[in-house]
C-alpha cells in the first residue's frame, strides 16, 4: 500500500478551475415531448403501477424513432457547445493510441496465438507465429469484416489438433452471434455458416462441435423479444445448419441456459445448465463409450460447479458446495455424483477465481484477496509448490497447458496498461515480453492506495483510490467514483486509457468494491441479491460520505459512474441522496425493475434480482428502488445526468434507458441537465468499435468535466 504524501497543491495538479458556465451549453429549456399511454396499468398482488412511457419499448416504433432522433438532437447541441469537447476527444485518442498484446498462448500444431492492437484499429487483430520470439502474421483480422468497425470477432475455438478453427462474429454490438471456421492449414473459410445463436461456446468433437442457440426471432424483434428455449446443437462440418442435430434441450424450462464443454482429450462431453440460481447444473457424457447416457453431477443451480481438467477417469472441478470462496475437489466420471467428490484443496482465504494447467504434475491457480490478484503453483496432489510473485497490486492472468512448460502472464494495474511476461517455474522468474508506452503520461506520477470503510450497517467495505501523488486533501478535488455491485462480478484493479485524463487533470478516480460482487466469495455476493439489494446502494453511498469526511472530495465535486448493474446503482443511489453527486453517469443501465424480465436474456437475472411476480414481498421491494418508480418530482435539486445507451443493445434493452430519462425530463428535479445519449448500430459495449468507444468516453468526460467547473488542461 502506497503512503499518502499530503503536499502538493492543486495548481501543481495542472487544474484549472476556470467557472465554464458563463459560456458554456445551458440546460435545455425544453426536452423533445415523449410517446406516453395512461392506460398502461401493471397490477402488482392488488397494487396497480402506471407506466406511462411504455410506447418507449417498442424501439421500431416510429414515434420512438422520432423520439430517439428528437433526443440526440439536444444531446448532440448540449455537448457540440463544450469549448473543450474536440480537446478531450484528441486527448483520448493520443491515450488511446498505444499497441496493446494480448497474452500469448500455444496450440497443439506448435505455433502461437495473440491478439494485438496497433493502437486505434477498431477491433484487436489475431496473430499466428512459430516461435515465441518470432514476427507475428495476420490470420484473422475482423477489421475487415466491416467498413465501420461494427462487426467483433467474438471467441475463438480451435479443434483439438489446431487444424480448424471455429470463431464466432457478433454485430453492432448485438449479443447473437454467428459460427465460421477456418481451415488453418489451407487458410480458407469453410462454407460452414451457424446463425442465432448466442452466448455460445464451440466444443469440437470428431468431425464437428456442439453449440448453443435459439429459434430464429420474430421479424423486427430480434433486439428485444424474450429469448426462451436454447437449445445445444451438433454441426458436422460440410453440412448446412438446417441439419444440426439438437443434442440436448429442456422443454420444461424455457429459460435455461446450456452450454456444452468437451475437455482436451475428448473424454468427457459437459453439458452447463444455468439460468435459476445463483450456480450451475451438470451433467456429463463419457465420450469414450459411443451411446453413453448423461449422468448428472450436480442436479441443483444452488451453487457453482465446473470440471478444469481431465485426466484418465478424474475430474478435477472447482466449486463452491461447501466452499463460498472456491475449492478444488476430485471427482470419478464412472460415479461423479456429489457424494463422491473428494476434496484436494480446500477453501482459503482468498477466493478462487482461476484455475490452469502448468505441466502434466502442476496446477496455477488464482485467488483474490480484498480484490488483488496472487497466483500459486500446486501440485496434482494438492500440495502448494509456491507463490508466483507479481509485479504489484493489481490483476493477473496466465496461459499455460498440459503439453509444454511455458508459462505467459499478463499484468495491469489502475495506471499502468496490460503488461506480458514468461514466467520459469522452477526458478520463479519472471521475464517481462512485451510493454506498452502511453503518450505523455507517467505512472510513476501516481499512486494507488486500498482503504477499508463502514458502511451504514457496520460492514467493511474495501475501496481503491487512485491519485496523482502528493495530492491535497482539502476537500475540493473532482473525483470520479465507480462502482457495481452485483452477479458475482469483482471489481479488481485494471487499466483504462480513457481514465488518464481524468487523472492527469488533477481528479481522483475511486472504484468500490461493494457487496453482491464476488471480492469476498458467495456470502459476500448473496449480501447484495434480492432482499438484500438495497445493501449495494448503501455501500455506495457510504463510499460518498467516506471521501467527503476524509477531505477528498465534496458534494460539489463529485461524480459518479456505473454500468448495466452498475447503471441501475447509479440510478437508485441519485433518487436516494441526489445531494452528495454533482454529476451521475448511468450507462446502459437496468432501470425498470419491474419488467426488467420480461426483455430478451432479463428473465436471466432473477436469481441475483428477484421479479415483481415472485411476491407482494419482492414486488414492493424492487418497487421501492427502481429508478425509473422513484424519481423526485418536488423540486428536489438533481445532479446533472447524461445516460447512455445504444441502439442494439439487446442484453440491457434501451427502453430501460429510454423509459427513465423520459421521466427524468418530465419531473422537477432542478436546472442541471437530464440528457439521454443514444448511440447507432452499438450495443452494450462489448466489441464496440475504437472509434464509437472514443466518441462515447469523449463525450462523457467532457460532460463531467464541464458540470463540475472544470476545464482540463491537455
Amino acid at each position: 500500500m502506497n503512503s499518502k504524501i499530503l503536499f502538493t497543491t492543486t495548481a501543481m495538479l495542472g487544474l484549472s478551475m476556470a467557472a465554464c458556465t458563463s459560456h458554456g451549453p445551458k440546460a435545455p429549456a425544453e426536452y423533445p415531448s415523449a410517446p406516453t399511454d395512461s392506460t398502461a396499468v401493471d397490477e402488482y398482488f392488488g397494487h396497480k403501477v402506471t407506466d406511462l412511457y411504455r410506447p418507449l419499448e417498442n424501439d421500431t416504433a416510429t414515434a420512438t424513432l422520432q423520439w430517439v432522433k428528437a433526443e440526440n438532437a439536444v444531446t448532440d447541441a448540449y455537448l457540440s457547445a463544450i469549448p473543450f469537447r474536440d480537446k478531450v476527444r484528441r486527448r483520448l485518442s493520443a491515450l488511446a493510441d498505444y499497441r496493446k498484446t494480448g497474452l500469448p498462448w500455444r496450440e497443439k500444431n506448435g505455433k502461437y496465438y495473440y491478439f494485438a492492437n496497433d493502437g486505434l484499429q477498431n477491433q484487436s487483430v489475431l496473430y499466428e507465429k512459430d516461435s515465441i520470439g518470432a514476427d507475428g502474421r495476420v490470420l484473422l483480422d475482423p477489421n475487415t469484416l466491416s467498413d465501420n468497425g461494427t462487426v467483433a470477432l467474438g471467441d475463438i475455438f480451435f479443434d483439438p489438433t489446431a487444424r480448424y478453427m471455429a470463431y464466432t462474429v457478433n454485430r453492432n454490438g448485438s449479443d447473437w452471434s454467428e459460427i465460421y471456421v477456418l481451415d488453418l492449414k489451407s487458410g480458407t473459410l469453410l462454407e460452414d455458416h451457424i446463425e442465432w445463436a448466442k452466448f455460445t461456446n464451440v466444443a469440437w468433437h470428431g468431425d464437428g462441435f456442439y453449440y448453443s442457440a435459439y429459434e430464429r426471432p420474430a421479424e423486427g424483434k430480434e433486439f428485444s423479444n424474450a429469448n426462451e428455449y436454447q437449445r445445444i446443437y451438433f454441426h458436422r462440418l460440410g453440412t448446412p445448419q438446417s441439419a444440426d442435430a439438437i443434442v440436448y434441450e429442456d422443454l420444461k424450462h424455457p429459460l435455461y441456459f446450456h452450454t456444452a464443454l468437451v475437455d482436451d482429450d475428448q473424454t468427457v462431453l459437459m453439458l452447463y445448465i444455468a439460468g435459476n440460481g445463483a450456480g450451475n447444473a451438470l451433467k456429463i457424457k463419457d465420450l469414450r463409450k459411443p451411446g453413453s447416457p448423461w449422468v448428472t453431477m450436480e442436479p441443483t443451480q444452488d451453487e457453482s460447479v465446473s470440471i478444469f481438467d481431465v485426466e484418465g477417469d478424474t475430474l478435477y472441478i472447482e466449486t463452491s458446495w461447501g466452499a463460498p470462496r472456491t475449492r478444488i475437489m476430485t471427482a470419478d466420471i464412472r460415479k461423479p455424483q456429489r457424494e463422491h467428490w473428494k476434496e484436494l484443496v480446500a477453501e482459503q482465504e482468498g477466493v478462487l477465481v482461476g484455475t490452469g494447467e502448468l505441466s502434466s504434475d502442476r496446477f496455477i491457480f488464482t485467488y483474490e484477496k480484498d480484490a488483488v490478484n496472487h497466483a500459486y503453483i500446486y501440485r496434482r496432489d494438492g500440495t502448494q509448490v509456491r507463490e508466483i510473485e507479481l509485479p504489484g497490486l493489481g490483476s493477473a492472468a496466465f496461459s499455460s497447458c498440459r503439453d509444454t512448460p511455458e508459462v505467459f502472464y499478463s499484468f495491469a494495474s489502475f495506471t499502468s496498461p496490460s503488461t506480458i511476461y514468461s514466467y520459469d517455474a522452477d526458478s520463479g522468474l519472471s521475464t517481462e515480453l512485451s510493454a506498452p508506452e502511453l503518450a505523455g503520461f507517467n505512472p510513476d506520477d501516481y499512486e494507488t492506495s486500498q482503504v477499508f470503510y463502514p458502511s451504514a450497517d457496520g460492514t467493511m467495505i474495501p475501496m481503491f483510490i487512485t491519485h496523482r501523488k502528493g495530492i491535497e486533501l482539502n476537500g475540493k478535488n473532482p473525483t470520479l467514483l465507480y462502482g457495481y455491485g452485483g452477479f458475482n462480478v469483482s471489481l479488481n484493479p485494471g487499466f483504462n486509457a480513457m481514465r488518464l485524463i481524468w487523472l492527469e487533470n488533477g481528479g481522483i478516480y475511486v472504484s468500490a468494491n461493494l457487496r453482491g460482487g464476488g471480492e469476498y466469495g458467495e456470502e459476500w455476493h448473496r449480501a447484495g441479491m434480492q432482499m438484500n439489494k438495497l445493501n449495494v446502494f448503501n455501500d455506495f453511498i457510504a463510499a460518498a460520505e467516506w471521501l467527503i469526511a476524509n477531505g477528498y472530495t465534496s458534494p460539489e465535486h463529485l461524480a459518479i459512474m456505473g454500468g448495466s448493474n452498475g447503471g441501475l446503482l447509479v440510478g437508485a443511489t441519485v433518487n436516494m441522496r441526489p445531494d452528495l453527486f454533482s454529476v451521475a453517469i448511468p450507462q446502459v443501465g437496468v432501470m425498470d425493475m419491474m419488467r426488467y424480465h420480461l426483455f430478451t436474456i432479463g428473465w436471466n437475472w432473477a436469481p441475483d434480482y428477484g421479479t415483481s411476480a415472485d411476491s407482494p414481498e419482492m414486488a414492493e421491494y424492487l418497487l421501492k428502488y427502481s429508478p425509473l418508480h422513484n424519481i423526485s418530482d418536488n423540486g428536489t435539486p438533481y445532479p446533472a445526468i447524461l445516460v447512455t445507451t445504444a441502439d442494439h443493445d439487446d442484453r440491457v434493452v434501451p427502453a430501460h434507458s429510454f423509459k427513465y430519462a423520459a421521466a427524468l425530463q418530465a419531473a422537477d428535479t432542478g436546472k442541471a441537465p437530464k440528457l439521454i445519449r443514444i448511440d447507432s448500430d452499438a450495443g452494450h459495449g462489448g466489441g464496440k468499435p475504437m472509434g464509437k468507444y472514443l466518441d462515447e468516453m469523449a463525450d462523457t468526460y467532457s460532460f463531467i468535466f464541464y458540470n463540475l467547473g472544470i476545464e482540463p488542461s491537455k
